[in-house]
């Protein structure tokens, strides 16, 4: 609950809801939490193909700034 809060205070309520997510399908976005979460928002949650070398690497990437922003939040 406080991953979802922290989320929601600092990143939503600043930057609004997006329409669609695409992920990985690294199993930290496939998670109960996430799915559950994004349909409370009315987003959808999308998934790369698997063994897609080429979107894998876009979906780390934007994986990686993220955890830059949240951690630039908790520090």
């Amino acid at each position: 609950m406080d991953t979802a809060l922290l989320f929601w205070n600092n990143i939503i309520s600043a930057c609004g809801v997006s329409k669609i997510i695409i992920s990985d399908r690294d199993p930290k976005f496939t998670s109960e939490f996430w799915t559950n979460f994004y349909d409370m928002l009315g987003s959808k949650l999308a998934f790369s193909t698997a063994y897609h070398p080429q979107t894998d690497g876009l979906a780390e990437r934007m994986i990686q700034t993220m955890e830059d922003i949240l951690r630039g939040f908790c520090a």
